[in-house]
């Protein structure tokens, strides 16, 4: 596993920040970037216009490839606006640190209204996220929980 990382400050050796390498696949890509210095996901934009009807899926282009660390993904979210407001989600999402393709944003149009997106508009967001490799372990029986196999509405209604 290689992970790049950059001291902020020489006196700070604790404070590390992880170095994602991304490639422009097209002249007019917006390269990802945090729009507060708080936000959990970069913002993510098409390069193409996009016209949406009600309930059509398309796969938006970005115009940019990641090599996300080995270790770690790359998860696409909806953009909260985008999706309560216009009421387009995101569909998949896992960017694999082993992929080096162009980064695509599927979306789906749940309104009712036709969905218009500019080249260069945000269309989703990305959280860099480390994650587990665990071990797989075949058995015949789980520990029983308290929950047990209750599924869908275990809880209540409110």
């Amino acid at each position: 596993m290689i992970l790049f990382f950059e001291l902020k400050s020489k006196d700070d050796i604790i404070n590390l920040t992880m170095k994602l390498k991304i490639k422009k696949l097209n002249k007019n890509a917006k390269m990802p970037n945090f729009a507060h210095k708080t936000d959990a996901g970069m913002d993510l934009y098409t390069t193409e216009k996009i016209i949406l009807k009600p309930n059509q899926k398309t796969a938006a282009p970005t115009g940019i490839a990641m090599q996300i660390p080995e270790g770690y993904v790359g998860l696409v979210w909806d953009k909260s606006g985008i999706g309560i407001m216009r009421g387009v989600k995101t569909l998949g999402g896992v960017i694999d640190a082993g992929y080096r393709g162009e980064v695509l944003v599927g979306l789906i149009n749940l309104s009712d209204e036709k969905q218009i997106f500019k080249a260069g508009d945000k269309v989703a967001q990305i959280l860099i996220q480390k994650i587990e490799e665990p071990e797989i372990k075949e058995v015949t029986e789980l520990e029983k929980a308290d929950r047990g196999e209750k599924g869908f509405g275990s809880t209540g209604k409110n």
